[in-house]
């Protein structure tokens, strides 16, 4: 089974565009009959209504998980910060310092 089928899937700009290579993976994953192919095309059968959203909207978590994984970088610097203020100014000025530059 091929990657590059997957991307198309996620890729593509129209809902039909998207049903025709959901369709085009359901033959790739049925043909391969792997348990590693199985489970991706469960994954995508369980998450298609949020695919649908990403192809409509192009809405993504990316920013939300990119200051996740900042707060929790000034966390483990911080190791054992006593004083929440001090630790949620030191969030927010490295935010600031990140949307500036």
């Amino acid at each position: 089974m091929d990657k590059e089928q997957v991307r198309t899937l996620l890729t593509t700009g129209s809902l039909s565009d998207a049903a025709a290579a959901k369709d085009r993976l359901q033959e790739l994953v049925e043909r391969a009959a792997q348990p590693e192919t199985n489970r991706l095309w469960r994954t995508v059968c369980r998450w298609w209504k949020e695919i649908e959203v990403l192809i409509v909207t192009g809405a993504t978590t990316a920013k939300v998980e990119a200051n996740n994984t900042a707060i929790k970088h000034i966390k483990r610097t911080g190791r054992g910060f006593t004083n929440a203020r001090n630790y949620k100014t030191r969030i927010l000025l490295r935010s600031a310092a990140r949307t500036a530059a």
